[in-house]
């Protein structure tokens, strides 16, 4: 029999609660939920504790052989969503009903109203609740069709030669038509996440009145907190061209008060943003303001915006003398942007990056104002908004900006401030290591970081905001480095045969005597040379543990890839064999004893390389494409996608179908 116990920690009292299928605790109002299930169904249901107090259990909703499995508290008071269903005989859930416990009394919101029909509110749902309360946002789907009796049918019925269902019952046979969305294996593959989805909808606590928003062509991206607006968007006119460019939608906002939707964007390509991985996660290329006014996105080169209020459509940036898209964009794909840094109070601005500097936009018109006052770009220290507290949802209007950096020239990272309206740029940290916020305090303007070198394990610091009265609290591992002849990174600088200047790491080994020569393994991919101050994990998998390259006495080089489209092969080389010479030129490398090593990517790069020099000793080619004519139809087993977006658009850069790059392919 399960049993929940409750321990209190001051007494040590134990209170047992007997057929508990699952409990949540209010974050701060002190109450308990949980849901009993009993063999028998008695007592089925959802009841309440009071923790302080030690009172009995309140039963909120019970029903015999019930079933609720999402219940979700709103954490700034005492309200309280789930989703309930009977079972079926065979233990099955059916439609569920939504009810809401606001403090006092259970409300059953008349969701069913607002569905179409023949939907449902499955019990296994995504409820949230928005940050003022007013809102409640749960999911629906179609019903499931019931299937029909088997024992019903006459066993004595006729064989009909034309009933094609009774024809192919048991076959396995995969029947597909060329105006399909999406080819077979991807249909195999997505076939039970598609049927389990919901459509997010909408109640309205005040007005008592549910909306449905989404539905099987359109999807909302998020639950907004704002009282207007939420983005959404719908991929059926593209589902079946994402085959060959990676996908598509159209865009739109709509009412939550209403459900109307208004078209923003047709065709818009999500993946229309720059990466810089390397100083924070994937840059954002559409942002919904906090109060639903505006709708920001990056689409063909430049920021644009759209004034829900006025319907109208505003290019931010063009005019502007800096470029605002990726330059260092090398894929057959349109150029991506760097990125949103969050939105000013009352929608007032949006903060957008350029590659180096944060740009203050007024939504209202005006002349954007860059705050980091080119500092950024003058230096070659790409600076990025720092969301420091996750609850802050829009800056004040006179508010101090925390900015993460990262200086291309020595790869070192930091932290600066400047100031929304003002402008400016003060350094708080700025050391020639690797720093990450992992959080802040949630009452205090304390922060949590790591730091990390090389030859530096990521442990844990606190500090304050400004990052003064540093100090280190953990010491994960030690003597770790002290169990390997760890050795040293410095950066290297080359220029590859094109002309273009490269950088990449070279990792010394422990023992290094300056004047000898060593053996040299060298791992790349794309850019590497921002691993100069990153701590490696001595681990043993597919890819090169390089402290243990480093112990054994081989310098592990790190180079920087600059491609081109439609030569990926020729690019690839053309940079990484200049880099390999340099090292020999500086007298670190034997070359006799030079190898190469890249993985999937890297993995087909490094077969290519081996066939135009004969300047590496030894060569690993890890999951590697040897023939990209057969590789382009190629279905991927994870996803069951083709491959040929990969190579028109993506990572491959051949910039065309087999057919019309032909050549290139073959090349």
């Amino acid at each position: 029999m399960l049993c929940l116990v409750l321990l209190e920690l001051a007494s040590g009292t134990e209170v047992e609660i007997p057929h508990v299928k699952s409990f949540s605790f209010h974050p701060e109002e002190g109450w308990m939920a949980y849901v009993v299930a009993a063999p028998n169904g008695e007592g089925d249901g959802i009841f309440l504790r009071r923790l302080q107090d030690g009172a009995t259990a309140v039963a909120l909703e019970t029903n015999p052989f019930t079933q609720v499995r999402t219940m979700v508290w709103w954490e700034e008071g005492t309200r309280l969503a789930w989703v309930m269903a009977e079972e079926d005989e065979e233990g099955e859930a059916a439609s569920g009903t939504l009810s809401i416990w606001n403090g006092d009394e259970v409300v059953v919101p008349s969701v069913s109203d607002a569905l179409p029909d023949g939907w449902e509110l499955p019990i296994q749902n995504r409820l949230r609740w928005s940050e003022d309360g007013d809102r409640l946002f749960y999911g629906a789907r179609p019903g499931n069709a019931p299937e029909e009796d088997p024992d019903s049918e006459d066993d004595e019925a006729l064989f009909d030669p034309y009933d094609f269902e009774t024809i192919l019952e048991g076959r396995t046979v995969d029947v597909w038509h060329t105006d399909d969305p999406f080819i077979n294996p991807n249909q195999k593959r997505t076939w039970s996440r598609r049927q389990s989805r919901t459509f997010a909808g909408v109640y309205h606590l005040a007005a008592g009145r549910a909306v449905q928003l989404g539905d099987e062509d359109f999807q909302l991206q998020s639950l907004p907190d704002n009282p207007l607006r939420a983005v959404g968007t719908s991929d059926t006119k593209y589902q079946k061209e994402s085959t060959w460019t990676g996908g598509a939608e159209d865009v739109y906002l709509v009412d939550l008060e209403t459900g109307e939707r208004t078209l923003v964007v047709e065709g818009y390509g999500s993946g229309s943003s720059a990466a810089n991985s390397w100083i924070g996660a994937r840059a954002s290329s559409m942002s919904l303001s906090p109060g639903g006014r505006y709708l920001v996105w990056f689409l063909e080169d430049h920021w644009h915006l759209f004034d829900a209020e006025t319907g109208t459509t505003r290019n931010l940036t063009q005019g502007l003398d800096i470029a605002f898209f990726d330059v260092d964009h090398d894929y057959p794909s349109p150029r991506g942007g760097h990125g949103i840094g969050g939105w000013l109070e009352d929608d007032a601005a949006v903060l957008i990056h350029d590659k180096f500097d944060v740009w203050q936009f007024p939504t209202g018109g005006g002349r954007p104002a860059n705050l980091t006052e080119g500092r950024g770009r003058a230096q070659e220290v790409v600076l990025r908004v720092l969301r420091v507290d996750p609850d802050v949802d829009a800056y004040g209007r006179n508010a101090t900006l925390h900015l993460s950096s990262f200086d291309w020239k020595d790869k070192s990272f930091g932290f600066f401030t400047t100031r929304a309206g003002r402008g400016g740029l003060e350094t708080l940290l700025d050391e020639e290591k690797r720093f990450r916020v992992v959080a802040k305090a949630g009452d205090a303007d304390r922060l949590l970081f790591t730091r990390e070198d090389y030859d530096e394990f990521p442990d844990l610091w606190v500090g304050d905001l400004d990052f003064r009265n540093r100090k280190k609290v953990t010491d994960v591992n030690p003597g770790l480095l002290d169990r390997f002849a760890w050795g040293t990174s410095r950066l290297v600088e080359w220029t590859s045969d094109d002309g273009i200047p490269l950088q990449g790491v070279a990792i010394l080994p422990g023992n290094y005597e300056e004047g000898k020569r060593y053996p040299v393994l060298t791992y790349f991919y794309r850019f590497f040379s921002q691993r100069l101050h990153e701590f490696n994990q001595p681990v043993i998998n597919h890819r090169p543990s390089f402290p243990i390259y480093a112990s054994d006495g081989y310098i592990v080089f790190l180079p920087d890839v600059r491609f081109e489209v439609g030569r990926p092969g020729i690019s690839s080389l053309k940079s990484v064999v200049p880099g390999v010479k340099k090292l020999v030129d500086l007298g670190l490398a034997d070359p006799d004893a030079l190898g190469l090593h890249g993985h999937s990517w890297s993995g087909y790069t490094t077969a290519y390389m081996v066939t135009q020099t004969n300047i590496f000793a030894a060569a690993v080619a890890g999951a590697p494409v040897s023939n990209m004519t057969s590789a382009y139809g190629g279905i991927r087993w994870g996803s069951g996608l083709a491959r040929q977006f990969q190579y028109e658009q993506a990572q491959s850069r051949l910039s065309g179908s087999l057919w019309e790059a032909t050549s290139d392919y073959i090349e």
